[in-house]
């Protein structure tokens, strides 16, 4: 619109020249054309909003233009950008009746400059004013629109961002919790056992009963190491300085009283870190369960590459539990077979558990060797 209005300014002006050389007027109305520009140039500087000085320059522009019009109606078509001007600055009544007066004037100069009367110069005039005004209605309308459903967009991103927020704040609890149910609760229960063991047998057998102790210490120690590794959040103790996840599930132990025995089957292949640490806790977390849940004095843990996924079992002897007691209330759920789900299902994988009264269990979980 700004460029439309200096070529309407510049032709306004050729045109003057070419058919009025030489007249006395010719040096006013070049220089109110200069003055125009310059006045047209400050507008952007003082900004849209209708503020005293806006008002103040849009009156100026408007009087050099409608004395411009006077002196030379050839002008009158410079009405079109100043429109627009009018309907941005001022609000929507002031805007249109501001619009009439200039259509006012440039009928008036399409009159003047016609040798004979033509009803086309009393009726294009207002419909090209009608246009302008219902383009740029239209517009601010689009405009508006626009801004409100930017507006909903960036405050419906707040909103999704805080949710993810917060389910990332829950995600990472129930992490942490996993974490700390298959290494710090299963430590501290061993430690438990192992003291209460040392204390039944401390006066009668006094070399079992400082056994008991030495393996609560170094349990301990074990669990000291696995709290400061949680807090910086790495990888198990058990898989630190290049150690492998058969060599880790071979160390594991269920506590006093229960064997633990271990067997790989298949060409074992490099697994991911996240893998082989989710295979350890699960191995981790269904031993804590079959110490304190199971009544078993047998475990067998089994690690298998079948191609192309990687299967740990975990059985053991115990008294087994029916299919109701596979689904336990909310108030009585623990984080033990919710937590081994978890992250199964975190690594695509799937969770098999097999189980009845006096027969034992069998925990299967299954995980992909490519983690979707």
């Amino acid at each position: 619109m700004h460029t439309a209005f200096f070529l309407l300014l510049g032709a306004s002006l050729a045109r003057f020249l070419l058919r009025h050389p030489g007249e006395p007027r010719t040096p006013w109305v070049i220089a109110l054309s200069i003055a125009l520009a310059l006045l047209y140039v400050l507008g952007p500087v003082l900004g849209a909003r209708p503020t005293a000085r806006r008002l103040f320059w849009l009156g100026l522009v408007v009087a050099t233009w409608v004395v411009l019009v006077l002196l030379a109606p050839s002008f009158a078509w410079c009405a079109v950008p100043l429109f627009y001007t009018a309907l941005r600055t001022l609000p929507p009544r002031a805007a249109i009746a501001l619009v009439a007066l200039l259509t006012v004037f440039v009928v008036f100069a399409q009159l003047q400059l016609a040798r004979q009367f033509d009803p086309n110069l009393l009726l294009a005039p207002p419909a090209v004013a009608a246009l302008a005004t219902a383009v740029f209605v239209h517009m601010e309308r689009q405009a508006t629109a626009q801004r409100a459903l930017i507006d909903d967009l960036i405050r419906t991103r707040r909103e999704l961002a805080a949710t993810e927020r917060r389910e990332g704040t829950l995600a990472e609890r129930q992490r942490l919790s996993m974490e700390i149910h298959d290494t710090l609760a299963q430590h501290l229960s061993s430690q438990q056992m192992l003291l209460q063991a040392a204390d039944r047998t401390w006066d009668a057998d006094p070399a079992t009963a400082r056994a008991h102790v030495r393996t609560a210490t170094e349990i301990a120690a074990r669990g000291l190491a696995e709290a400061r590794r949680l807090v910086h959040d790495l990888a198990p103790r058990e898989l630190d300085n290049g150690a492998q996840l058969p060599e880790a599930l071979r160390a594991l132990d269920a506590g006093p009283g229960i064997t633990v025995r271990f067997h790989l089957e298949g060409t074992p292949v490099p697994l991911p870190d996240r893998t082989q640490s989710a295979l350890l806790r699960i191995a981790q977390g269904a031993l804590a369960n079959v110490r304190e849940h199971s009544g078993a004095r047998a475990a067998a843990l089994t690690l298998s590459f079948l191609g192309d996924q990687v299967v740990l079992d975990i059985a053991d002897d115990g008294h087994g539990f029916t299919e109701e007691a596979r689904h336990p209330r909310a108030e009585d759920r623990g984080h033990g077979l919710p937590a081994i789900r978890a992250r199964v299902q975190r690594l695509g994988g799937t969770l098999t558990i097999e189980s009845a009264p006096g027969e034992g269990t069998v925990l299967s979980a299954a995980l992909p060797l490519e983690t979707p």
